[in-house]
């Protein structure tokens, strides 16, 4: 169900007959001290498993990517599956995903035995140039990410290695801060140099274009359909069985409808203990979702921007406390904050044109296990051929010998 805060008596009135699941709090005048108990929802947290094994593959290419040459001997590969926490070996690992690497053998120093090496698969080098093609073509959606990550922070400034950090979430190649910043002087200013500890992205340009929210773009689209004005507010979506007492609802109602406040906008003036803090706060992890991949981020890494973006030390307590429009996952251990509104089930609703460049990624993983099942199945059904050969040329023998038996017999 997604509803606007006019609608929020309704739903909350609908919710006194569901038993089923409860999310029980502590309610108290102070913000910081609403508690909201956890719960899980199945369908999200799905989501997050998805994608685990691709993530998992794509450490593995990376690791051969950033060595010289791009080839590493299969030992040394071997040698690093602790910190890549891969719990398979590497030679299963290369059988399972059979069209990510070509095996050969080389010499590490001369005069030595040869030794497995590998270095990419002419297939995972063409899925590598067609996500560089997507990365190209989508260039003015990058830049406005980046943009927009600098407009929402204090002072329209960011650590460059915080950026880098975080490349995989927005979708920026690896090489932005060098190849693509450079291209846009009037937006960027890169402040010393990335990977020293002290580098800073800044803004050079406000770009009132990039300064609309998600909730502001959505608000000005239904206003231009309906041709009502519509106020800027956050959807409001819980899975059947949610019940919220009183108190919190009573608290969520007054709160939703207090004005929005654009994470674009100033908040300077702003008492880091009131609701309008408040708001702003939701408004600025709600855009940095929206902004994102796959509309969710892991906890600790939004942790690391609470500088830039004034997030308090209790940040990850908003997650929770406003459950309809947020899900914090716990799966494999990670808290991960995910924008409800942007799944159904467990798929996204509106795909980042970015993410093309993982789905081209996942196919060929896809398609190298299909093969693996095939070669897989030939095996078997050859050893199965093997079987009922011996099995019928051992019958034959023995109508044979039963056949002769019956001759002496006979005579």
């Amino acid at each position: 169900m997604l509803f606007h805060s006019p609608n929020l008596s309704s739903y909350f009135n609908a919710s006194r007959n569901s038993t089923s699941i409860r999310v029980w709090l502590k309610f108290t005048a102070s913000i910081s001290s609403l508690k909201v108990v956890w719960r899980k929802d199945q369908k999200l947290d799905e989501a997050v498993d998805n994608d685990k094994s691709w993530r998992q593959c794509a450490k593995v290419v990376k690791e051969v990517l950033n060595e010289p040459g791009q080839v590493i001997p299969l030992r040394y590969l071997e040698k690093r599956r602790e910190r890549l926490r891969l719990p398979i070996k590497i030679e299963t690992f290369l059988s399972r995903n059979p069209l990510l690497f070509d095996v050969y053998y080389d010499r590490i120093k001369p005069k030595t035995q040869p030794v497995k090496f590998l270095r990419l698969s002419d297939r995972l080098q063409r899925v590598l140039d067609e996500n560089e093609r997507i990365y190209v073509e989508n260039e003015p959606l990058i830049v406005a990410k980046l943009c927009k990550l600098l407009m929402m922070s204090k002072d329209n400034v960011v650590s460059a290695d915080k950026l880098v950090h975080v490349k995989r979430e927005f979708g920026f190649p690896n090489d932005f801060l060098e190849n693509l910043v450079p291209k846009y002087p009037d937006y960027f200013r890169l402040i010393g140099n990335p990977g020293e500890g002290n580098s800073f992205l800044e803004l050079v340009s406000w770009n009132p274009r990039f300064a609309k929210s998600v909730i502001e773009q959505r608000a000005d689209e239904e206003s231009e359909l309906t041709g009502i004005k519509i106020r800027p507010s956050f959807n409001w979506k819980l899975p059947s069985g949610f019940l919220i007492r009183k108190e919190m609802r009573e608290w969520i109602r007054d709160w939703m409808e207090r004005p929005y406040i654009s994470p674009y906008d100033d908040a300077s003036n702003l008492d880091q203990a009131s609701q309008e803090m408040e708001k702003r706060t939701v408004g600025v992890f709600h855009e940095l979702l929206s902004l994102s991949l796959y509309k969710r981020i892991p906890v600790p890494i939004l942790g690391k921007f609470t500088e830039e973006y004034r997030f308090s030390n209790a940040f990850s307590s908003v997650f929770t406390r406003h459950s309809g429009i947020f899900y914090m996952s716990l799966k494999s251990g990670i808290k991960t904050a995910m924008l409800r509104e942007a799944y159904k089930g467990d798929q996204l609703i509106d795909r980042d044109p970015l993410l093309k460049a993982n789905d081209n990624f996942v196919e060929l993983l896809a398609e190298g296990r299909k093969q693996r099942e095939e070669q897989l199945n030939l095996q078997k059904q050859a050893v199965k051929n093997n079987v009922d050969m011996v099995s019928m040329r051992n019958s034959t023998l023995n109508d044979l010998d039963l056949t002769e038996s019956e001759d002496l017999y006979s005579s």
